[in-house]
């Protein structure tokens, strides 16, 4: 399973779900975090005998409830722990959570919390669902995406426009994105019969005429809509 992502540029990029070994490092270093905090704001004025009152217990204490929801929603989906280890909460199109996912993420992640059968809830659910969620995910309907995107079809089949290119047929401007969809998955497949029928209704469509071999037309049609739509 994968998330996908479409950039600015049109290019697809799909992200991998979040392991549960990295998911687990990731809240072992925000516990590291808020022991780190409690420790600042409680044992320090303890140890050197300031007095503190409830209402300052219960103020500081605030961020360690509602670290996970306070961070994920600050930082745009992650963590202290989350950005160590390169992962970020996603919705399952790939688009950003708003702060009702992560208010329902924050809340279910008390029923599987370490108080209830010892944490292994979440690394069950986790290992067991296709795409990588807990239950605080399944309900939000959010999930947890290493940031390094997997190699995708328009990696394979688009390179980075240089700056300086100059588009060969600026005509390429009546396709749209489903159009060079259909063109890279005839690249893709790489059967002459489909690359000739594709590059002719191209031309069709467009009213491009190039007497460029198919493949080498169709790529140059990619890099051309590539570069117009980025402009």
């Amino acid at each position: 399973m994968s998330v996908a992502i479409r950039t600015s540029q049109n290019v697809l990029l799909e992200y991998e779900p979040a392991s549960v070994g990295e998911r687990i490092l990731a809240a072992i270093i925000d516990y590291l975090v808020i022991f780190g905090w409690v420790l600042l704001v409680v044992a320090l004025p303890s140890r050197f005998g300031i007095r503190t009152s409830s209402f300052y217990t219960v103020l500081v204490m605030f961020p360690v409830v509602a670290y996970d929801l306070l961070s994920e929603w600050f930082l745009n989906g992650r963590s202290p722990g989350k950005i160590a280890m390169d992962i970020r909460v996603v919705m399952l199109d790939g688009s950003s959570p708003g702060l009702g996912a992560y208010l329902i993420r924050w809340v279910l992640r008390i029923v599987e919390s370490a108080a209830f059968l010892g944490g292994i809830v979440p690394i069950i659910t986790v290992a067991m669902n296709g795409k990588g969620q807990r239950l605080g995910d399944i309900a939000a309907g959010t999930t947890v995406v290493k940031l390094k995107p997997a190699v995708s079809l328009d990696h394979i089949l688009i390179q980075p426009v240089d700056e300086n290119y100059t588009a060969q047929f600026p005509d390429v401007r009546l396709l749209n994105d489903r159009d060079i969809s259909i063109i890279r998955e005839a690249l893709y497949r790489s059967d002459n019969e489909l690359l000739t029928r594709t590059a002719n209704k191209v031309k069709d469509v467009t009213g491009i005429q190039s007497t460029m071999p198919d493949r080498d037309f169709l790529q140059t049609v990619i890099s051309d809509y590539q570069f117009i739509t980025s402009q």
